[in-house]
């Protein structure tokens, strides 16, 4: 009796099933750092914006280089140029107009990197019609500690004579305005020059060659 043959079988594999996609990970941020974020952003914007407008808004105008004390004559090399920001309501000279201030007069004390105004400046001349300049030669007493300032006004004083002896009626006085100071190249004697109308200066210059006065300083208020 034969054995009946059984066809082969074929085994099917399971498959597992696949897993679930998973979403994309959910990272959360820290509201600190985005406010920081948006806080930088706003500052760098800012600042551009800042330095735009100094650029734009900048200009070139005169300034002193060197300190100028009021009533001297400004010279070249007391000016130089510098680019500022200025608001407009501010009032300086261009510097496209350096060369008209040199030879002019400070009608101030102009400090050193001060920026110069049509108001610091006068266009006079020293002397000018109707005025004079009398040097006199000081010694020291005869003037004030206080060093003399140009510009400065001040009362020529006539002294006792050989004597020494004051009299009962009040010394001749001069107002006059100082022009310049200066040292004798020994340095005994101070060197003033003095602004006086051309009325005065005869008297005072008579007065002066005598030796017999003295220099005083009114107040510098102004």
């Amino acid at each position: 009796m034969r054995t009946p043959t059984l066809a082969p079988t074929t085994a099917t594999a399971t498959t597992p099933p696949a897993p679930a996609a998973l979403g994309p990970v959910k990272t959360r941020r820290r509201p600190v750092l985005i406010i920081a974020s948006v806080a930088a952003l706003l500052l760098s914007a800012l600042g551009g914006v800042w330095l735009w407008t100094a650029a734009t808004s900048s200009v070139e105008v005169v300034v002193a280089k060197a300190a100028v004390p009021r009533g001297a004559v400004i010279a070249a090399g007391d000016l130089m140029v510098a680019r500022v920001s200025l608001d407009p309501a501010v009032a300086s000279i261009p510097a496209s107009e350096v060369s008209t201030v040199v030879g002019q007069r400070a009608a101030l004390d102009i400090s050193a990197g001060g920026l110069l105004t049509p108001d610091a400046i006068a266009p006079e001349t020293v002397p000018a019609k109707g005025e004079t300049v009398v040097g006199l030669s000081l010694v020291d007493g005869m003037l004030p500690a206080i060093p003399l300032k140009t510009g400065d006004d001040v009362r020529v004083v006539q002294t006792p004579g050989a004597q020494g002896q004051v009299g009962e009626v009040s010394p001749v006085t001069i107002a006059a305005k100082v022009v310049a100071v200066t040292r004798s190249q020994d340095g005994q004697f101070a060197l003033v020059d003095l602004l006086v109308s051309a009325d005065a200066a005869p008297d005072l210059a008579a007065r002066a060659a005598t030796g017999k006065v003295a220099v005083v300083l009114d107040s510098r208020e102004r």
